[in-house]
């Protein structure tokens, strides 16, 4: 239970393997603390980097959590949110970094807009490019324009570029759907009255889902684009090497297609989930049956990708029964 105290801030660290680069993320977070009263917890998902030592003997002042086993991002942060005590607790990644005023700025919006559930800003790459942080919700229109490449060919339409709102002006505040969880603010009482994350989803959707339940609840998910976040993105999924990656960005496919049918069939029932398993399954029937008989090695390779999506998206059918349970876990 978040018990309310006069801590601000509750910021939640997720560790899994990227023992020097939580060692960056924690030293600007608490340098950029400014006045505000902070209470910095590190989960460490079994990281078998020396990521949990490091903490415990260089940051004594955080809160350390050790597990075991690798609770995946909703059930670790869960942990976070037992010993939560701010008003508002953060999430934040261990591969991400805040600016010197992000915390301030952050605290100060969530003040002076009470209808305001969680919010976050914009994220950034080391060299300061853009990448997606303010989303709307997953639908089968959503999940077509993503697999077409439409919504890549043309960004600044506000159709086709609806997925990542990437016609919208990115220094523009807005309401939306959802925001990625690298970073993200949350009041604490919305966390007491519709409850933490959905621990059936190991990876992937846990925070689109929370989103979702918190604008059910009647609050804003708001966009705030002069908190800025550097974001270098999948470091803790390139520590994994046993499993397919996604060809969208870093996911771990299989993973993916697990939450994904979790949470079509959590908020749209059997029919919505069966349906978006067999878009992208036609999807890369098609694009197989195209690339299947050529010389292009390039060509090939794509034909044999497709194959092995159809394959993994027929496991990930089966093992969530359907999208209806959460196969044991750690994934």
């Amino acid at each position: 239970m978040i018990e309310p105290t006069q801590t601000d801030i509750s910021v939640i660290i997720v560790s899994f393997n990227t023992r020097d680069l939580l060692r960056d993320c924690l030293q600007t977070l608490l340098r950029h603390q400014g006045g505000l009263r902070l209470q910095t917890i590190v989960v460490d998902n079994a990281s078998e980097d020396g990521s949990a030592e490091m903490v415990a003997a260089e940051f004594p002042e955080v809160l350390l959590i050790r597990s075991p086993v690798n609770l995946g991002f909703g059930r670790a942060n869960n942990r976070g949110f037992e010993q939560a005590r701010g008003r508002y607790v953060v999430l934040l990644n261990s591969d991400a970094f805040i600016d010197e005023d992000t915390l301030q700025h952050s605290v100060a919006r969530m003040d002076a807009e009470p209808d305001v559930g969680l919010a976050s800003g914009r994220l950034v790459g080391r060299e300061g490019e853009w990448q997606p942080s303010a989303r709307m919700f997953p639908s089968l229109l959503n999940e077509f324009l993503t697999l077409s490449g439409l919504s890549a060919r043309w960004p600044k339409s506000r159709f086709f570029g609806r997925v990542d709102r990437t016609w919208a002006d990115p220094l523009a505040p807005a309401d939306v759907d959802w925001v990625p969880g690298a970073y993200s603010i949350i009041r604490a009482s919305v966390l007491e009255q519709i409850g933490h994350f959905d621990e059936r989803f190991f990876l992937y959707f846990e925070e689109v889902d929370l989103c979702r339940r918190i604008k059910a609840a009647g609050y804003r998910i708001a966009y705030w684009p002069e908190i800025q976040v550097v974001h270098i993105g999948g470091e803790s999924s390139r520590t994994i090497k046993r499993l397919t990656f996604s060809g969208f960005g870093s996911q771990l496919t299989l993973w993916r297609m697990r939450s994904q049918a979790l949470y079509h069939r959590k908020h749209q029932g059997l029919l919505g989930a069966w349906l978006s398993m067999q878009l992208e399954s036609l999807w890369h029937r098609l694009r197989r049956w195209r690339n299947r008989i050529s010389d292009s090695g390039e060509r090939r390779a794509k034909a044999e990708e497709s194959a092995v999506i159809v394959k993994l998206w027929r496991q990930a059918w089966r093992e969530t029964e359907r999208g209806r349970v959460s196969p044991p876990q750690p994934w």
